[in-house]
């Protein structure tokens, strides 16, 4: 019976540590959210920022397999090039150490429970209350639940019975006691799906000198390698870059322990030398009867695990590029794939709720995509609308090309309207801060509008084809009123097409007031000029086909103001 509620003791205790770092995440994300959006536009200057942004990232987020799973996410749809997200991914190993000097630094330091029941508490209160810090309530009281967890399996550990000779079994052993501990440590964390999480087990059985310090080396690198699966599931589906971004990060941490385990007595050596204290110190024992946890085995595993980081980032941060070609031989391109014309957005919907502050700026980087496709949608109409200055037998044959190919972006716009909202109606089911809501809010606003201009595109093209098809031409005072009015519109696009791309210029949303106002100005001009035209008996039908394409126009125009309003509004203030 004794041996059933120690199991449920570490049982619960994992899970209080895995929930309390979950919650302690998501609070980080939400009062560093802004921060972690600004340090992402960064990573893609060099190979050293990339590394430094992957460790930043890692060490808010507190999870090296959400980050792993937004960077391939990213490469999935073109936000980040390969080399680019080798980098980060070298920088997010580092940064998923940081838990393990935590653990070392406080849990073995202070009395866990003293310190973690007040976390719970005050984080409960700050959480619960209304105003704007909310998310420092969470951090701590996800903080709390974790030290608690924490304390849960160190007194576990402590209350096991000492055997010296199984100890001693695992010390005649030798190297197969550490490929046994690389196994099992890979398979636990699996099976938790944290190496956060496996690590401070690890750094807790060694401190209550239930395993061996070699075996506990052994299992922080078998901990590395179970932790890249989240990846590879994310890689499943998506592009061909995604999938080497994976692999990436499953190969760094193989080649990290197939150069370790064979060098670990000398890797030890080191780690003994830049730490003080002995981590194979003799067992102690307080009045009680329970174990007393060695703390310099905590430092030492700490740094330990650090190093072999470290020391796999600077072997591989000068071959980036060669690596990326490796990958790419490793995984091909396919020939064969021909691109279908339907918009595909592969994603998983478990993670989003897991780092959704992450996931928006994938979705900004395609609603930027989507107003290109209708920025060339638009472009396409004003090109052909240049070419119908006269009346010859090309007319009809080139507006209805231009028809059939505005009908297939305008599908295809439709299809990423469907994927997008759904997308970012999955974030919103995780938790967010309230600028994260309103961000979600305005994106679907700027969807929609978008999906709204495609529509108009389309639209214009149809009506150009219905009065082309009567011979319906516009010519003369009409067409040069009417060509730098489409202009106006078509730089608007442009406009907005980078103000909602990941760098916009503050003086772009003072260039859209002024567009608009143009395209009011001129709409009324031209609405004249019908007027007057059928008034003074010109061909009522061609004048209410002119007026009807100005009223198009200044549509997309308006559609285009509104977009800019958005965009202005939810912009963090890194983006102002």
């Amino acid at each position: 019976m004794a041996i059933v509620t120690l199991v449920l003791v570490m049982t619960g205790g994992l899970c209080m540590f895995l929930f309390g770092m979950k919650v302690m995440s998501d609070g980080l994300q939400k009062s560093a959210g802004e921060r972690m959006r600004k340090a992402l536009h960064v990573m893609t200057s060099n190979r050293f920022m990339g590394v430094f942004t992957g460790f930043m990232v890692t060490a808010i987020v507190q999870s090296s397999s959400a980050v792993s799973v937004m960077v391939v996410s990213f490469v999935n749809v073109g936000l980040l090039s390969l080399t680019q997200s080798i980098g980060v991914l070298f920088g997010a190993n580092i940064g998923t150490t940081l838990t393990a000097w935590i653990v070392s630094l406080i849990g073995f330091k202070i009395s866990i429970d003293a310190l973690a029941v007040p976390a719970i508490g005050i984080g409960f209160i700050l959480k619960e209350i209304n105003w704007k810090y909310k998310s420092i309530g969470e951090f701590l009281f996800g903080f709390g639940f974790l030290f608690l967890g924490l304390y849960y399996l160190s007194e576990g550990i402590s209350n096991l019975e000492f055997n010296a000779a199984a100890i001693e079994v695992f010390k005649d052993m030798g190297f197969a006691a550490v490929l046994i501990a690389f196994g099992t440590s890979f398979i636990m964390t699996l099976i938790i799906n944290s190496s956060t999480a496996a690590v401070a087990m690890i750094i807790v059985m060694a401190g209550g000198n239930i395993i061996t310090y070699e075996m506990a080396a052994g299992m922080i690198l078998g901990a590395n390698v179970g932790t890249t699966t989240d990846g590879i599931l994310a890689s499943i589906g998506g592009t061909t870059d995604a999938k080497r971004s994976a692999l990436s990060h499953v190969l760094f941490n193989v080649i990290l322990a197939c150069w370790a385990i064979p060098m670990l007595m000398f890797v030890l050596k080191l780690v003994d030398i830049i730490v003080p204290g002995d981590p194979a110190a003799a067992i102690a024992y307080d009045i009680d009867g329970k174990v007393i946890v060695n703390p310099a085995i905590g430092f030492h595993l700490a740094m330990l695990h650090t190093t072999f980081k470290v020391l796999n980032t600077i072997l591989f941060l000068p071959f980036i590029k060669q690596y990326a070609k490796l990958l790419s031989l490793m995984i091909r391109d396919k020939p064969s794939e021909a691109k279908s014309g339907h918009y595909k957005f592969e994603y998983l919907s478990t993670p989003i709720a897991d780092s959704p502050e992450l996931n928006i700026i994938r979705a900004e980087k395609e609603i930027s995509n989507m107003a290109g496709v209708v920025s060339s949608m638009y472009s396409k109409f004003s090109v052909v609308l240049n070419s119908l200055h006269d009346e010859n037998g090309n007319n009809k044959e080139k507006v209805e090309t231009l028809s059939a190919e505005l009908h297939k972006q305008e599908e295809y716009i439709d299809e990423m309207r469907e994927a997008l909202s759904n997308f970012l109606i999955d974030c919103s089911s995780g938790k967010r801060n309230s600028s994260s809501d309103t961000r979600i809010s305005y994106l679907l606003q700027i969807i929609a509008a978008l999906e709204s201009m495609s529509d108009e595109c389309y639209s214009i093209s149809l009506l150009m084809d219905k009065n082309i098809s009567k011979n319906y031409i516009l010519k003369g005072k009409e067409m040069d009123k009417l060509i730098p009015y489409v202009g106006l519109v078509e730089e608007f696009l442009s406009v907005l097409e980078n103000q909602l791309g990941p760098n916009p210029a503050p003086e772009q949303q003072s260039r859209a007031a002024e567009l608009e106002k143009s395209i009011d100005k001129n709409r009324k001009k031209l609405h004249r000029l019908g007027r007057k035209r059928i008034k003074a008996g010109k061909n009522v039908k061609v004048e209410l086909f002119f007026i009807e394409l100005v009223r198009r126009i200044e549509n997309l125009g308006d559609y285009c103001f509104e977009i800019a309003n958005c965009a202005l509004r939810y912009a963090p203030s890194d983006k102002r």
